[in-house]
C-alpha cells in the first residue's frame, strides 16, 4: 500500500515585547503535546493561506506572516501516512488577546525562546523554532 501524503501549513507566531521575541505555544487539547498552530491544507488554498486559517481557527489571532521564511518537517505517521509540515514565521501586535479554539486547544503560552524550546513536546519541532528564533533576531526589531 502507497503512503499518502499530508500536506500542512503551520507558523511559529511571535510578538516583539523590548525587541525581544516573545513565541505563542500551544498545548492541544487531544494529545496533550506543545506545538505551533498548524493544519491540513484545505481545498485549493495555498501553504500560507492554510497556516493564516490555521492561526485565526485555534487562536482568534489575525498575523502577518512572513513568505520569505519556510522551514519543513517530514514525519511518519503512525496511520502509515507521511506527513510535510510548512512553517512560516507570522507577527502579531502585542496587545493581542488569544482566544483559544477549546475543541483543539486546551492551553496557550507566550514564551521566550528557551522557555519554547524546553516546552516543545517533539524533538523535530524544535528546529522550526530555532530557524525562526535565528531569521527574526536578523530581520525584525
Amino acid at each position: 500500500m502507497k503512503m499518502a501524503n499530508e500536506i500542512d501549513g503551520g507558523a511559529v507566531v511571535f510578538m516583539m515585547k523590548d525587541k525581544q521575541p516573545l513565541y505563542l505555544l500551544l498545548k492541544s487539547a487531544t494529545s496533550d503535546f506543545w506545538g505551533y498552530p498548524k493544519g491540513h491544507v484545505e481545498g485549493n488554498e495555498t501553504l500560507v493561506e492554510a497556516a493564516q486559517r490555521e492561526i485565526r481557527e485555534e487562536t482568534g489571532l489575525v498575523a502577518i506572516i512572513n513568505p520569505n521564511f519556510t522551514t519543513k518537517v517530514e514525519y511518519d505517521m503512525k496511520n502509515g501516512n507521511h506527513k510535510i509540515i510548512t512553517f512560516f514565521v507570522a507577527e502579531v501586535s502585542t496587545d493581542v488577546k488569544v482566544k483559544r479554539q477549546v475543541e483543539e486547544i486546551s492551553e496557550y503560552r507566550w514564551c521566550t525562546y528557551q522557555e519554547a524550546f524546553s516546552l516543545v513536546t517533539y524533538d523535530n519541532l524544535r528546529p522550526p523554532l530555532t530557524a525562526a528564533n535565528q531569521y527574526i533576531r536578523s530581520h525584525y526589531e
